[in-house]
């Protein structure tokens, strides 16, 4: 019972699965909101704050394997390193491409734009975000299958619906602040979208 509540690196490794399990349909309905993204301005910047909290400690737990693992700790070098390339190329690209992505759409939600630098931005870091995203899912897939199989620790499935939970808080927070960059975008095409 002390090891299930303490964790270790199969408590690390379940976090991180149960976080890829909710981000991947938070990610879809982004990625949707994309097909007409001006209309359904509204809908990609509450998702988009609603991720916050969850990409946040899925980067914690990633962090904290990575950083267990070159300190020597033994339970996570037995696991092993991820592949050289993913270790190497991939990861270093999406913490970074993530962390721009969701830092430029935070900025466009407090600055209310709908075109300009930090919008080119935004877009540019996605087309890179996507391809370092799609490769590292690709490729996790069927390990997170794996892990997800197993008992769940208690603790890790109750802080990962915890950062869902206040996923929920930030982004109703944040709903005037979408409603006005909704108004903006509407305007600037010519239609009030109410």
């Amino acid at each position: 019972m002390r090891r299930l509540l303490r964790g270790g690196s199969s408590a690390n490794e379940q976090l991180t699965a149960v976080l890829a399990t909710l981000l991947l349909p938070l990610l879809a309905i982004e990625g949707a909101t994309l097909l007409n993204v001006r209309s359904l301005l509204d809908v990609h910047a509450f998702v988009g704050m609603l991720l916050l909290p969850v990409v946040a400690l899925k980067l914690v737990s990633t962090g904290w394997r990575m950083l267990a693992y070159y300190r020597g700790a033994e339970e996570y070098v037995l696991r092993g390193p991820p592949q050289v390339a993913l270790r190497v190329l991939v990861a270093p690209v999406l913490v970074v491409s993530t962390i721009v992505l969701l830092g430029t759409g935070v900025a466009l939600l407090v600055l209310d734009q709908t075109q300009g630098t930090v919008v080119g931005l935004h877009k540019a870091t996605f087309v890179v975000w996507v391809g370092a995203a799609g490769i590292h899912v690709l490729t996790r897939l069927p390990s997170m299958w794996h892990v997800l199989r197993r008992r769940f620790a208690l603790a890790g499935a109750a802080a990962a619906v915890l950062s869902l939970v206040v996923g929920a808080g930030v982004a109703t927070m944040t709903l005037p602040a979408v409603d006005r960059l909704q108004d903006s975008a509407t305007a600037h095409a010519g239609f009030d979208g109410r």
